[in-house]
């Protein structure tokens, strides 16, 4: 959800929509009828769409490392009415006892292109490149002296996007949506490699998990809360992407995710529920900060709609990485804007914490240890 805080103007800009009701969203859920939503993912999917018009663009890459550092590395493309691009590159990196080899980084990425195979991505000392057979990404930064990137990551599982585009539509008439959200996922992966950090030179290996994402229109017209998971163990890996659409879209709440074990699918999922079972109110913002979560994961196996998945995963989330006062981070004029018209109080909640997961796919049962990073997004 870091996307708030690097799209500047076009992220945060702008008054209250009026009420369109929940006919004015066509959800990537809709219409699948509980019926497997996977679809595999194509170089197409993979490509930077580079919109002319309102939208910000991601690529991120979640790391999960042996070390107990958890990481990610993302490239953000920012489009302002059409009018201005802008590029970013973040990286965070996070162990719970070393803050010596803790940092967060976002840095301006200057003289920026995309590929002419529109699947890779270069600027002034990054590069971010992938594979011909679509499995593997290099990425290389030198961008900034406090986390030197240079780190692959190997897709294991199959990737996937829900329904046939991954796209959910914002708009009355479906064909011409005036604002949409797309994501499409590697939910597991491997990661080698290194990052260095305040000139600690870290050794990176472990697992992965890389989203592609693209917003396109202002993310408080978009979504009102979000949550996101990515939990990570020796052999499974489950993620989920949950938001709520404001009042002005019927509230409505979208969920996508999947569970993978080693290089199989088990499912891709959109019955999920993602609950923050205990909470407490946060003194400086009011928000219903999580303290503890519950997560689960419904749906059926892609090769036969005839094996159930059921995962879940309960845990208290004690260790909060950061809280992230988006407001704080945008120019005061639009600051203004947002919180005078718009009634926006945007934080993030990010958390790193051990967890366990209960997976039943078909006759199989198991628990399995690993890590879960998590963030918690209220917005409107």
């Amino acid at each position: 959800m870091l996307k708030w805080m690097q799209s500047g103007l076009s992220a945060v800009a702008g008054t209250a929509e009026p009420i369109y009701g929940p006919e004015a969203i066509h959800s990537v859920v809709d219409g699948l009828n509980g019926a497997n939503p996977f679809s595999a993912v194509t170089k197409e999917d993979l490509e930077w769409r580079n919109l002319p018009f309102t939208n910000v663009e991601t690529q991120t890459f979640y790391l999960s490392t042996d070390s107990g550092h958890s990481c990610f590395v993302q490239v953000i493309l920012s489009n302002v009415a059409g009018l201005h691009t802008t590029s970013q590159f973040t990286c965070r990196v996070y162990h719970p006892d070393k803050p010596e080899e803790s940092v967060w980084t976002s840095t301006h990425l200057t003289n920026f292109a995309i590929g002419a195979d529109k699947t890779s991505f270069k600027a002034d000392k990054l590069s971010l490149e992938l594979s011909e057979d679509l499995t593997t990404y290099k990425i290389n930064s030198e961008v900034n002296d406090k986390s030197i990137v240079n780190i692959t990551v190997a897709r294991e599982a199959p990737g996937f996007k829900v329904g046939q585009d991954g796209v959910t539509r914002y708009g009355t008439d479906y064909e011409k949506p005036w604002g949409s959200m797309r994501h499409i996922f590697w939910p597991r992966a491997k990661v080698e490699g290194t990052i260095e950090v305040n000139g600690h030179k870290l050794e990176i290996s472990g697992r992965a998990m890389y989203v592609m994402a693209l917003q396109g229109m202002k993310p408080h017209h978009a979504a009102a809360r979000w949550n996101f998971v990515n939990f990570q163990g020796p052999t499974v890996s489950g993620v989920m992407m949950e938001f709520t659409t404001p009042p002005s879209y019927g509230s409505k709440v979208v969920n996508v995710g999947a569970i993978a074990r080693n290089d199989k699918l088990f499912a891709a999922t959109v019955d999920n529920t993602a609950v923050h079972t205990k909470t407490k109110s946060d003194d400086v913002n009011g928000w219903p900060e999580p303290l503890e979560v519950k997560f689960e994961w419904k749906g059926t196996s892609p090769d036969d709609a005839a094996t159930p998945l059921d995962a879940v995963l309960e845990a208290p989330i004690p260790n909060l990485v950061e809280r992230v006062d988006v407001m704080s981070e945008i120019p005061a004029f639009v600051k203004k804007v947002v919180a005078g018209v718009a009634g926006t109080k945007p934080y993030i909640y990010q958390y790193s914490n051990p967890a366990s997961i209960k997976v039943k796919f078909g006759d199989e049962e198991y628990t399995e240890p690993g890590h879960l990073y998590s963030e918690a997004t209220f917005i409107s």
